[in-house]
């Protein structure tokens, strides 16, 4: 028996870490899940709008513990649901980009003529931004697209459990400035959560402050819909006001 075997079936003071396929049943429910509301709202392209495809990739794996102090402080409580050491993988965008520079987002780009489905851009883009070995990474499903005004895409998320981890880094800086693993502990503490309003944008948008940067926007309303909608996410101050650098 492998380490990360041992891992997923050992019992400790307190809690169970549940097996692979269990947390893969959990992310699978988010397809039938209601549609995101509170924060991203789905809405059509205006008539005649230049529209393109495009596709992130939300990859939950296990393995990175959390780095901010509030993270830790969660660790027994998401330990008692079997997810104490479950990740997902976040980047942080190149600040030279002509489209959201300098944000966090999930991997993922427009969809190129060739690709033959949406799954197969965000693992494309995934390896090509990340270093993955798409091998390793097992599909469950798409959501359905979401429209981005302020770039004109219609995005898929693809949700996806990383079955084989590798090691990921940012492979070209002209996209990306910094790859990283973020711990769930970090992404559900309630003092690492607040809310910012963009000065040029009618709305607010959750953050998530989980020390290596801090998603918000479109990325942090999937992130905040899927927490919530497995059962992973706490109360957390709706009014605390988390400055970002836009």
């Amino acid at each position: 028996m492998t380490s990360a075997d041992c891992a997923r079936t050992h019992e400790d003071a307190v809690g169970t870490v549940r097996n692979d396929d269990a947390i893969r049943e959990d992310l699978a429910g988010l397809l039938h899940a209601p549609a995101p509301g509170e924060w991203l709202r789905r809405a059509d392209a205006p008539a005649g709008m230049n529209v393109r495809d495009a596709a992130v990739l939300m990859l939950f794996g296990r393995g990175q513990e959390p780095r901010t102090s509030a993270g830790k402080a969660e660790v027994d409580r998401l330990a008692q649901l079997g997810i104490a050491d479950v990740d997902l993988v976040l980047l942080q965008r190149a600040a030279t980009l002509r489209h959201h520079a300098g944000q966090p987002a999930f991997p993922g780009g427009a969809r190129d003529e060739t690709d033959t489905s949406s799954a197969f851009t965000a693992l494309r883009e995934a390896e090509e931004e990340t270093g993955l070995d798409p091998a390793g990474v097992d599909v469950i499903g798409m959501l359905p697209p979401l429209f981005v005004p302020h770039s004109r895409f219609d995005v898929t998320p693809v949700l996806a459990w990383w079955r084989e981890p590798t090691q990921v880094a940012a492979v070209d800086s002209a996209e990306s400035a910094l790859v990283a693993r973020v711990a769930i502990a970090d992404l559900v503490a309630p003092d690492n959560r607040g809310v910012f309003a963009p000065r040029d944008r009618p709305f607010e948008t959750p953050v998530f402050d989980v020390g290596v940067m801090r998603p918000w926007g479109f990325t942090a309303g999937l992130l905040e819909w899927a927490l919530d909608q497995l059962g992973w996410a706490r109360e957390w101050d709706r009014t605390r006001r988390i400055h970002i650098d836009f």
